[in-house]
C-alpha cells in the first residue's frame, strides 16, 4: 500500500483560489469531470431537505456556441464584450429550478443555490478549472433548449481552464468596490476588510 500523503489544497487557499473568470484557454472538459461537479451540489444542505434544483450539463462545441450569444459577461467592464472565441467557456451547467419540488418559499431555494453552486465552483477549483456564475442571461435562450413547464432556468455556470490571472485586494475606498484590469489585463478584485464586516451589537435592555 502507498503510504505517501495526498497533497490537498487547505480550505483557506482553496476559498482564495476559487475566483470568477471570465477568459478561458479553449481547453474541454469532460463529462465525467462535470458529473463530479454536480455530485457536489447533490450533497449540499438544502432546506427542508427538498433538494429542487436540477441541472443540465452543456460541454459539445455547438450547444456552447448556440448559449454564449445569450450571455450578460461583466457589468462593471462595460466596454468589454465578453471573452473572444478562442477564450470562451467550453461547458456550462444550467441550474434549474424544479417547481414540483419546491417545499420552501422560492427565496430559500434561493439560498441552497448559492451553496451547490459554491460547491460547484470549489470543485472545479481543485481540477484546475474556473467559472463564472451567470445570472444576466437574455430570455432567447431558453428556445435553444426544450426547458419543461415545471422547471425554471435560473443561473448558468460558465467552467473552462483560466487564461487570465486574477489578484484579490483591499478596498481602498469603502465606497469602491469595482473590479477592474490592468493594462496587462490581470483582473483585480477589491475586497472589504475584514473589520468592515464585523458589527458589534448591544443587547436590547427591558
Amino acid at each position: 500500500m502507498n503510504s505517501t500523503p495526498i497533497k490537498t489544497m487547505t480550505i483557506n487557499k482553496l476559498v482564495a483560489q476559487t475566483r470568477t473568470c471570465r477568459r478561458f484557454t479553449g481547453s474541454p472538459i469532460t463529462t465525467s469531470t462535470l458529473m463530479n461537479l454536480i455530485e457536489l451540489a447533490r450533497l449540499s444542505g438544502s432546506a427542508r431537505n427538498g433538494q429542487p434544483w436540477q441541472y443540465s450539463i452543456i460541454n459539445d462545441q455547438q450547444s456552447c456556441c448556440d448559449i454564449f450569444p445569450h450571455l450578460g459577461w461583466a457589468g462593471y467592464l462595460a466596454d468589454w464584450k465578453g471573452p473572444a472565441p478562442e477564450e470562451r467557456p467550453t461547458a456550462y451547467i444550467l441550474c434549474l429550478l424544479n417547481h414540483d419540488r419546491l417545499n420552501v418559499a422560492e427565496k430559500h431555494a434561493h439560498f441552497d443555490l448559492g451553496i451547490a453552486s459554491q460547491n460547484i465552483l470549489l470543485g472545479a477549483c481543485e481540477q484546475h478549472i474556473l467559472g463564472c456564475r451567470i445570472g444576466a442571461f437574455s430570455p432567447e435562450i431558453t428556445r435553444t433548449f426544450n426547458i419543461p413547464d415545471n422547471l425554471t432556468l435560473e443561473l448558468i455556470i460558465a467552467l473552462g481552464e483560466p487564461k487570465e490571472k486574477i489578484v484579490i485586494e483591499e478596498a481602498k475606498d469603502k465606497n469602491d468596490i469595482q473590479y477592474w484590469r490592468d493594462t496587462d489585463q490581470i483582473h483585480h478584485v477589491p475586497k472589504r476588510p475584514l473589520k468592515e464586516l464585523l458589527v458589534t451589537l448591544e443587547r436590547t435592555t427591558d
